[in-house]
């Protein structure tokens, strides 16, 4: 055997132990009746498909989200869609879509439904009441609400408290 197929072989064997052990340690489907009782614990973060069938809580997600209600504790990155709530304790990237759509920390990217909330946004809220403390973007719905904004209000009330053209507008409302 030439050193150079040695040499190949020693590396192969140990890139292939590296990246299995890294590939078990990630958790790739999720499936929740209801928490605790779910396939992986509440701490674990996900690299795949969560599958709520009634509550699912976990860390992180890095993939796609389904179910009735969805609940998050780390920064996470995907697709959220739920029947009754989507629920990010920290940042989230992505989409969100159910009937109450709360991000606690920021969101960047499109939050959808009844009821959306983000502490801090970049992108769009189109729901029917929309609620951010700092939105970057645009909200559409009937009741928009923001402490500060840069970016544009379309709907029935449109409430910028500080740097709107006036505190509240029907139809649009906008700071830059």
């Amino acid at each position: 055997m030439s050193k150079h197929f040695q040499r190949f072989l020693i590396l192969s064997v140990i890139s292939l132990c590296i990246f299995s052990s890294t590939a078990f340690a990630e958790k790739p489907v999720q499936i929740a009746l209801f928490n605790p009782i779910q396939l992986f614990s509440e701490d674990e973060s996900i690299k795949g498909v969560r599958l709520n069938l009634i509550y699912g809580k976990n860390a992180a997600l890095t993939g796609i989200d389904f179910g009735f209600v969805n609940h998050l504790t780390a920064p996470s990155l995907g697709i959220q869609y739920s029947f009754l709530a989507n629920i990010s304790d920290s940042d989230f990237t992505g989409y969100q879509h159910g009937f109450i759509s709360i991000t606690k920390g920021s969101l960047f990217g499109l939050q959808s439904g009844a009821y959306n909330y983000s502490k801090n946004a970049t992108g769009i809220q189109w729901g029917f009441i929309n609620v951010a403390n700092r939105m970057e973007g645009v909200q559409f719905g009937f009741i928009n609400y923001t402490v500060s904004m840069k970016g544009l209000q379309i709907g029935f009330a449109n409430v910028i408290r500080q740097g709107g053209v006036l505190p509240v507008l029907p139809i649009i409302n906008f700071s830059f």
